[in-house]
């Protein structure tokens, strides 16, 4: 029996897990879901993957948005909130200072100007958005779109290349957070959609391919791996500039 590398072994992985639709992390999103419920009924019933993102929904305020109007979700899961969330409390230890210990603490309007860079308003699937190519911004930049209070982000759909034919392969929606506005195309923090289409009564969710968490063996093979705010210092420079409340 031949041996197998590692490097051959985790290819391999990879190549499994990109092929596997039913997985959150890297399913291609090309289906179309309905489901009977607003979109903060569906977020609810998914505990596993938003029980913290619903906590910070409530906590930002957006729950009547989610459950009312008619919106597009790019939904972070907990996981990525866990995540910047640990990020603040290294940075707090390391300066000497108290760590977050209830997300109450964190100001509402920190949370609501967070959140609101995923939520636009009216309904978009992912058919309804131009073509993204990271190496070809000039030809395929995406579109600019702004999030529900006023954020201006980049959204667009990478069409792979199969059977080495240029964009004939898969599409996968991509959400992306512009760091400089004098360079649009240039400063994008591009978020990767895990599944897409998913249609509650009131709109449409994207979920984002969420986080992993240290002790998740699958963690060094997911890439792109997307943290509550686009970047932990991004989120650390958020909280620290509101300022942090006393644990109730």
């Amino acid at each position: 029996m031949k041996k197998i590398t590692l490097g051959v072994l985790v290819a391999l992985l990879v190549t499994c897990f990109l092929s596997c639709k039913k997985d959150y992390y890297f399913d291609t999103g090309v289906h179309n879901a309905k489901y009977n419920g607003t979109i903060m009924q569906y977020l609810e019933s998914n505990k596993v993957m938003f029980d913290t993102t619903v906590q910070v929904i409530k906590l930002a305020g957006m729950e009547n948005v989610l459950d009312k109007e008619n919106v597009t979700f790019f939904a972070p899961t907990s996981s990525s909130i866990v995540k910047s969330v640990r990020y603040l409390n290294r940075h707090l230890r390391t300066n000497g200072q108290d760590t977050v210990k209830d997300y109450r603490q964190i100001k509402t309007a920190v949370w609501r100007k967070i959140l609101t860079q995923y939520v636009f308003k009216g309904k978009n699937v992912l058919k309804d958005y131009p073509q993204l190519d990271t190496l070809a911004y000039t030809a395929y930049p995406g579109q600019a779109y702004t999030s529900y209070d006023g954020e201006i982000m980049n959204i667009g759909v990478i069409y792979n290349d199969a059977g080495g034919v240029k964009y004939a392969g898969y599409r996968q929606l991509f959400l992306s957070y512009i760091q400089d506005r004098t360079q649009p195309t240039q400063s994008l923090i591009n978020v990767p959609v895990a599944t897409s289409d998913i249609q509650p009564t009131n709109g449409v969710i994207h979920v984002l391919r969420q986080a992993q968490l240290a002790g998740d063996p699958l963690g060094s093979l997911v890439i792109n791996k997307h943290d509550f705010g686009f970047s932990k210092p991004l989120f650390v420079r958020e909280v620290l500039a509101a300022g942090i409340d006393p644990a109730p």
